[in-house]
This record gives structure tokens, C-alpha cells and sequence, in this order.
């Protein structure tokens, strides 16, 4: 197709869709960081359910710092209301992660103060942003002239027969810039944006069907039938040479369930971050460093915390354990014999200390001595824990006297 063809094509679209929409105009007093996450939320969504998304980010986050080590499932419930949730959570963080790691700070403003060369390059430089968050944010951030285009866009740029299939399967639609002047060029990018949405939501219904016939009249060579969805674009196949896409895509799928923290978004061996905004020698707007101009900070260089795989060659064998120590042999004891043991010695009974025990009694009858042996083994047959303890001196008394019984009476009374 002719750029001519094309040309015109892009009027006729162009003049369509001012009778059916309205210029929606975006916040562009926002910081540059906030526009680049807007526009990770309005990508294949409507503007005012994008703005009530992005809304709930500052109302139920904390700061921009706890966004980015959330998970992707949770922040996909907070933005359940968009076409893509999980798709527009990863976006976020992984935009998040990249600046927080370019500088420590949650800021892009430095890309405003240079060239917009280098701003694109910043935004470029983000790992993980798409295509379409480059092109709004350096249309709407950056004053450049640029057409962002999505998937509900390029959908309808294939079926108004603007761009090509091969195109279309590329996800590119380049040259609409030089197609489009910069004057028209925000209404053009907000009005293509709504018709995309309204393609991507009702393929077959009568407003999608008027407008394109109005631009283009074969639209049934390319117009699915009623009932079909729209194919996909579809990727050619991964080839040698498309190892860094192949390992994009597993990385993709890797993040979506990577946990939160500050490992959120692991960066692949050997990658290191880009320098801050404005670190490094000035530079003219073609990239050219200026002669003579001071050197700014130097960028820092983060490397990735993966372990080097170790060779099995380098790896030492284990150390083999040591020799046991040899006994020495016990020798004989020669038995000796024992010496008898000697007999516990009794203890020595204390003598009375009564003065009339020490003086000599006279013999008592055998009745008398009985009475006193029962006295005695009584006093024995008591246990030793009855007794209270003898805590005072023993008091000295006189000589117990025996038991008076019939036997001792009878043997006390004196003949008549």
C-alpha cells in the first residue's frame, strides 16, 4: 500500500470518528513517574475506568514503595476492574523496580531536562514497559508527537486496511506519525484509543461495522464472520536467533509468582541497571558528549545476586576421617588379700550422772527387774521420728521408781 492510499485512508478515519466520540484530554501536571503508571493501567481499557484504578493504587498503597513489593496476584485484585489485571500488575511493578533500581528514588523527572532523544531512552530503558505506555507517556509527558497504539488499535487499524497482516502480526504500526500531522495528533491518539475499546468489546455490533465501512469498502476480505473473534497477532516462531525473546517470556511467567520484597523483580545474569537520569558527561541531543564539560556522578553497578555454578573439578574431596588411636593393653592386677575388717566400734555409754546411781543399790527382786525390762523395750519399740528433738540439756533426776504391782506389795509387807 501506498503512503498515498494510506494517507487517505487516515482521513476518512479520522473524520469517522469525530462523529462518534469525543476528545478525552489527560492530565499532563502529573509527575512523569505517575504518567507512565496511568498509562500501564489504560492500555486496552477506557479512560474513566483507568482513572478509578489508578485512584484505588493511592488509596489502598501506602506509598509507591509498597506497590512495588506486592505481589502480582494482589495487585491484580486492586485493579480487577481492568480488560487485563494481571497483565497491567506486572507492568506496574516491574516499572517500579526498574527505576527504584536505576535510583534509588521513585522520580523521573530528570528525563524532563534533557533532549527528547534522551527522555525516550530512559523510558525505553525501563525493563518491562510496553510499547504503548513509551508512546502515550512521550506524547503526553514529553511533548513529542507520537500515536500510541494498543491492541484494540491495531485491531482496527488492520480492519480500516491501514496496516498490513504482516504488520499486524509484528504488534507495530509504524509510519503513523508521518501520516498524521502533530496538530491532530492527541485527538487523533484519543479518539483511535476509544474505538479500539469498542472493538475489542463488540466486534460485530453496528458502530464497529458503520465506521469501518465509511473508510474502507472491502471490509469483508478481512472482517471475521459473526461469531468469530478476532485473531490474535501471531508471533513467528522462536528461532536461534530468538533466544532473548524466549527468555523474556520465562521470565514473564517467573514474576507473575515471584513473592514480594525487594526480590520482586530478579534481574537476569549479567544485566546490570542504567545509570540515574543526568549521571555521566553532558551530551549534545544527537548523544555526542560535549568537549570540555564536567564529568557527573558515575553510575552505580549492581550485580545480580546469583551464584556462580562451581565446576565439579574445583570441588575438593571430602577429607578422609582419622585413624583411630591404638589402645594400650591393661596389664594383670595382682590380687592382694584383703585385710579382715575390724568390728564397728559400740559407742561408749555415758555414765549416770545421778549421784545416787553412782552409789550402790541394793539387788531388787526379780518382779521389780521384769517390771523394768517391759519399761524398757516400750521405750525402744517407738519410733525414732515420735521423738522430739533434744534441743535442751538433759535435766538430772533421780532414780525411777519401779512399778508398784500386787507382786511388789505382797513382797513389801513385813512379816508379822
Amino acid at each position: 500500500m501506498t503512503a498515498a492510499n494510506r494517507q487517505q485512508l487516515l482521513t476518512r478515519l479520522h473524520k469517522a470518528l469525530r462523529g462518534q466520540y469525543r476528545l478525552v484530554t489527560t492530565d499532563i501536571t502529573r509527575p512523569l513517574l505517575e504518567q507512565v503508571l496511568f498509562a500501564c493501567c489504560l492500555e486496552n481499557a477506557p479512560y474513566e475506568v483507568a482513572q478509578k484504578a489508578f485512584a484505588r493504587l493511592g488509596e489502598g498503597f501506602f506509598d509507591l514503595n509498597e506497590v512495588r513489593v506486592t505481589t502480582v496476584a494482589e495487585l491484580a485484585e486492586a485493579l480487577h476492574d481492568l480488560p487485563d489485571p494481571a497483565h497491567a500488575a506486572l507492568s506496574l511493578r516491574r516499572v517500579l523496580q526498574s527505576v527504584f533500581e536505576s535510583s534509588y528514588s521513585f522520580s523521573l523527572e530528570a528525563a524532563r531536562k534533557h533532549s527528547l532523544a534522551h527522555g525516550l531512552k530512559t523510558l525505553e530503558g525501563l525493563h518491562g514497559v510496553p510499547p504503548f505506555v513509551v508512546a502515550h507517556v512521550a506524547a503526553t509527558g514529553l511533548g513529542g508527537h507520537f500515536i500510541p497504539v494498543d491492541l484494540g488499535a491495531l485491531q482496527a487499524l488492520y480492519l480500516a486496511g491501514i496496516v498490513t497482516r504482516e504488520e499486524y502480526d509484528s504488534g507495530k504500526a509504524a509510519g503513523l506519525e508521518r501520516l498524521v500531522p502533530k496538530k491532530a495528533g492527541a485527538e487523533f491518539s484519543s479518539l483511535l484509543h476509544q474505538f479500539g475499546i469498542e472493538v475489542l468489546r463488540n466486534l460485530h455490533g453496528t458502530t464497529v461495522r458503520r465506521i469501518l465501512q465509511a473508510v474502507s469498502p472491502d471490509l469483508k476480505d478481512r472482517f471475521p464472520k459473526r461469531g468469530e473473534p478476532m485473531p490474535l497477532p501471531a508471533l513467528p516462531p522462536l528461532t536461534g536467533k530468538d533466544s532473548q525473546r524466549a527468555a523474556e517470556a520465562a521470565r514473564t511467567v517467573a514474576e507473575e509468582h515471584r513473592p514480594a520484597g525487594p526480590q520482586a523483580a530478579a534481574r537476569p545474569a549479567g544485566k546490570t541497571p542504567l545509570p540515574p537520569p543526568g549521571s555521566g558527561p553532558k551530551r549534545t541531543a544527537d548523544g555526542k558528549p560535549v568537549a570540555g564539560a564536567k564529568p557527573g556522578p558515575k553510575p552505580f553497578v549492581v550485580k545480580p545476586n546469583v551464584g556462580r555454578p562451581v565446576p565439579p573439578d574445583a570441588v575438593p574431596p571430602p577429607p578422609a576421617p582419622p585413624a583411630p588411636a591404638p589402645v594400650p593393653a591393661k596389664k594383670p592386677e595382682s590380687k592382694k588379700p584383703e585385710a579382715p575388717k575390724a568390728a564397728p566400734a559400740k559407742p561408749a555409754t555415758k555414765a549416770p550422772a545421778d549421784r545416787a546411781a553412782a552409789k550402790p543399790v541394793k539387788e531388787k527382786p526379780a518382779a521389780e527387774k521384769k517390771g523394768r525390762a517391759d519399761a524398757g523395750r516400750k521405750a525402744e519399740a517407738k519410733p525414732a521420728a515420735s521423738r522430739p528433738p533434744e534441743t535442751k540439756p538433759p535435766v538430772k533426776k533421780s532414780a525411777a521408781k519401779a512399778p508398784t504391782t500386787v507382786a511388789t506389795q505382797l513382797t513389801r509387807r513385813k512379816p508379822r
